[in-house]
């Protein structure tokens, strides 16, 4: 066998391929789960916080069994997938409150917190189901949620997450080569969900919102997932937004993306063209994106 396979942009040579095979065959009592496991050790497939890229690995495992190239053992568990069920928060169309003022003094003091796996996360999810254009989304993989707060009430909801894999204004902009690229990319948060709430409609709270969290996301990221951050990034529709409050928290538009998603094949724009805006964390933040070794 002397075919190459690609899976999710890394190449693996037939003596990789060979490699799970034999592993297989070494270890015929072990679950697919297990093999799994094994392989990432074998390969040092670790996550930052330091556990095993398992379901990265079982996918790439899986992948190589449905083009024949190795031979699975029979599943033993079809264990439910709790995100095919999972249910959009709940319509809340009684959370609304009067206006709090016109001026971020009028406001108040401003409190804000991330309440990714708190008490919080439910109402979060109310809101931006509610009040938020696009509804909410589940998401998939790392990410944070912010909730601002004035007067006992909340104004804001701000959603971060991973970053798309590839980005060609984006990858430009940083100067990474495609494997470097696919070993950092976790060093990049995406800006996913951004609600002002109607109550609090106040000048330049975006902005003082988009500041206050830069200041403190690597942080709160590393406490959670055990990584920093060195870079943000967001797409806007200029159709509906003039993304305003980004230029003003300084954030740096690097031009518009191609139109045609992230899993495209055709090669032809499928969806409407956004803008794309990046904030450096740290002023060489490119040298630590671009350190081969992170």
């Amino acid at each position: 066998m002397s075919k190459v396979i690609r899976y999710r942009g890394v190449d693996y040579p037939a003596s990789q391929i060979q490699f799970v095979q034999q592993l297989i065959d070494q270890n015929p009592g072990l679950s697919r789960r297990r093999l799994s496991a094994k392989l990432c050790e074998a390969w040092n497939w670790v996550q930052p916080n330091g556990a095993l890229r398992d379901m990265v690995c079982r996918g790439f495992m899986l992948h190589l069994h449905r083009a024949g190239l190795i031979v699975l053992p029979p599943k033993r568990q079809f264990p439910d997938n709790p995100l095919a069920h999972h249910r959009k928060p709940q319509v809340r169309n009684d959370l609304h409150w009067e206006g709090l003022g016109d001026t971020l003094q009028e406001l108040g003091p401003v409190k804000i917190a991330q309440v990714r796996r708190t008490d919080g996360e439910e109402l979060f999810g109310q809101l931006i189901q509610t009040h938020h254009y696009l509804g909410y989304t589940q998401p998939v993989g790392e990410h944070l949620k912010y909730m601002a707060w004035a007067q006992e009430i909340p104004i804001a909801c701000m959603a971060w997450s991973s970053a798309p894999r590839h980005l060609g204004c984006r990858d430009r902009y940083i100067g990474w080569p495609p494997e470097v690229r696919r070993k950092n990319i976790h060093l990049i948060a995406y800006n996913t969900r951004f609600l002002i709430l109607s109550w609090a409609q106040v000048p330049h709270l975006a902005s003082h919102l988009l500041g206050r969290i830069a200041r403190r996301i690597s942080v709160d990221w590393q406490q959670l997932y055990h990584h920093p951050i060195y870079l943000l990034e967001t797409f806007i529709d200029p159709s509906r937004f003039r993304g305003t409050c980004y230029r003003a928290a300084n954030w740096i538009e690097l031009g518009l993306t191609t139109g045609r998603g992230k899993a495209d094949l055709t090669h032809k724009p499928n969806r409407s063209l956004k803008a794309h805006c990046v904030y450096p964390l740290k002023p060489d933040f490119r040298a630590r994106l671009q350190a081969a070794g992170v």
